[in-house]
């Protein structure tokens, strides 16, 4: 996979311009560089045709809300266009520079709350489709759905489970709601067991194969000598 950043700003559109003579996917699809294999990050500042452009090389779309809305970027990726084009669409944190606490709870909750406001609509991107975007919108985007991405016969066991009694959790309404209460309420730290591929990695919220204290010693130390 070809994983790079694409029209992420005004600014970036309006400099490709001027140096190259056209718009950035443009360019991009004139030396063949459109395929299957790229994850374009970001696509804020697209045109119907470049979303058409999307579909018919298979590009995928990695959409980061909480960076663009931090970094002011200025625009809103055009993601019901790209639904409607048929153009894979995953969502992604982008950087801790950029992003902060890399929280995918937060990231569904603030792309949905996004695209609401911007579209003046509280029916577009609904809990349900905000879910499948962060699971198995990854999964499809990197190629990998048939091993993993939902809790299906054959698949790896990537499985988290949630402290539905915290704060932020409470009241439950019930199975109706759970989806809603996911993207709208959870938050990463309410995630209380973690497995992958099977393997157990925490349980009642404890780490089970590394120390959690060592690493954010590591962490600290690092950022130190990065500022320092």
């Amino acid at each position: 996979m070809i994983h790079t950043h694409i029209a992420e700003t005004k600014k970036e559109q309006g400099t490709f311009e001027i140096e190259k003579g056209r718009r950035e996917v443009e360019y991009l699809d004139r030396i063949g560089f459109l395929s299957p294999r790229l994850v374009a990050v970001h696509s804020v500042w697209l045109t119907r045709n470049e979303i058409e452009l999307f579909r018919k090389h298979g590009v995928k779309v990695s959409h980061c809300p909480v960076s663009n809305m931090k970094l002011g970027d200025g625009g809103v990726a055009p993601l019901p266009e790209m639904f409607e084009a048929g153009v894979p669409v995953s969502l992604g944190t982008d950087s801790a520079s950029s992003n902060n606490c890399l929280d995918m709870f937060e990231t569904m909750k603030v792309c949905s709350l996004l695209h609401k406001a911007q579209r003046w609509d509280p029916t577009i991107l609904p809990a349900q489709k905000i879910l499948d975007l962060a699971t198995l919108g990854g999964a499809e985007t990197l190629q990998i759905a048939g091993r993993v991405g939902s809790i299906s016969e054959g698949k790896a066991a990537d499985i988290i489970a949630l402290d539905l009694e915290a704060p932020n959790m409470m009241p439950i309404h019930g199975k109706e709601t759970v989806v809603s209460d996911l993207v709208y309420s959870a938050k990463g730290m309410n995630v209380s067991m973690t497995i992958v591929d099977g393997q157990l990695l925490m349980a009642e919220g404890k780490f089970l194969t590394l120390d959690e204290h060592e690493v954010y010693r590591t962490a600290q130390e690092a950022a130190m000598k990065l500022v320092g």
